[in-house]
């Protein structure tokens, strides 16, 4: 991770930009305030969307909490799959 010190304004945004593709940069202004910047490829952004939709969310976690598990033969025999 590379990172920039933003003292000096004047940085070009296009070449700030054609950097943060190659790595994530850090951009620190005067004041010390720092930003991430980033790449982002389609995949970051479909897990951060997924990540808002409350029901699914909801779904997921309601599935995490199930300890009951059945064993195969009962999943083939409620399925009609035994012989």
């Amino acid at each position: 991770m590379k990172t920039i010190n933003l003292s000096n304004p004047t940085i070009d945004l296009t070449a700030l930009l054609d950097q943060a593709n190659d790595e994530d940069v850090v951009v620190r202004l005067a004041d010390g305030r720092e930003f991430l910047l980033s790449a982002v490829d389609d995949f970051d952004i479909e897990v951060a969307q997924t990540r808002q939709n409350e029901k699914l969310m909801a779904l997921l976690e309601e599935r995490a909490r199930q300890a009951r598990t059945l064993p195969l033969d009962e999943v083939k025999r409620r399925l009609g799959l035994t012989e």
